[in-house]
C-alpha cells in the first residue's frame, strides 16, 4: 500500500507542475491572439472647441443665428480660413450668480497642426474675448484636444 501511495503522489505532483508549467504559456499565446492595430493614419492636429451660449445674462434677447454667423463670418473665419465647422446645440451651466442657465448653443470646432498651436492660440483667445465682449457674456468655454487628422 506504501508503494501505490508514493505512486499516486508522484503522479499528481508531475501533473502539478505540468499544470504550473504550461498555464502561463497558454495564457500569454491568448493575449496576443487579438487583431492587429489599426495603422496610425494622419498627421498630429489639435483639435480646439469652443463653446458659445446665446442667453445674455443681463435678460437681454438671445443670440440669433444670423447674428452668430455675422460674429463667425467677421471674426474667425479670417483668422482660421482653412476651415471649421459649426455644430447648434443645447448646454448649460451654472453662471457667477449660481443659476443653472439652459440655453441654445453653439459649438465651433477649429483643427490646426500641433506646429501652429503656439500661433493660433492667442487668435483663439482673441476670438473668445470679442464673444464675450459683442454679447455680454461671462464666458466661453474652450476645449484643447491632440488629434490625428487626415484631409
Amino acid at each position: 500500500m506504501n508503494v501505490h501511495f508514493t505512486r499516486s503522489r508522484a503522479i499528481l505532483t508531475a501533473a502539478g507542475l505540468l499544470l504550473a508549467v504550461a498555464a502561463p504559456t497558454a495564457y500569454a499565446t491568448l493575449d496576443t491572439a487579438g487583431p492587429p492595430a489599426p495603422p496610425v493614419r494622419g498627421e498630429p492636429y489639435v483639435e480646439s472647441r469652443l463653446l458659445f451660449g446665446t442667453a445674455r445674462p443681463d435678460g437681454g434677447p438671445a443670440v440669433t443665428d444670423a447674428q452668430f454667423t455675422r460674429f463667425v463670418d467677421r471674426e474667425v473665419t479670417p483668422e482660421f480660413p482653412e476651415g471649421l465647422t459649426v455644430q447648434s446645440g443645447r448646454g448649460q451651466w451654472r453662471d457667477a450668480g449660481g443659476v443653472i442657465e439652459k440655453e441654445r448653443s453653439y459649438e465651433l470646432i477649429l483643427l490646426y497642426p500641433v506646429a501652429k498651436a503656439a500661433v493660433n492660440d492667442p487668435k483663439i483667445e482673441k476670438i473668445r474675448r470679442a464673444y464675450e465682449k459683442a454679447f455680454g457674456q461671462e464666458a466661453v468655454g474652450r476645449v484643447d484636444d491632440r488629434a490625428r487628422a487626415d484631409f
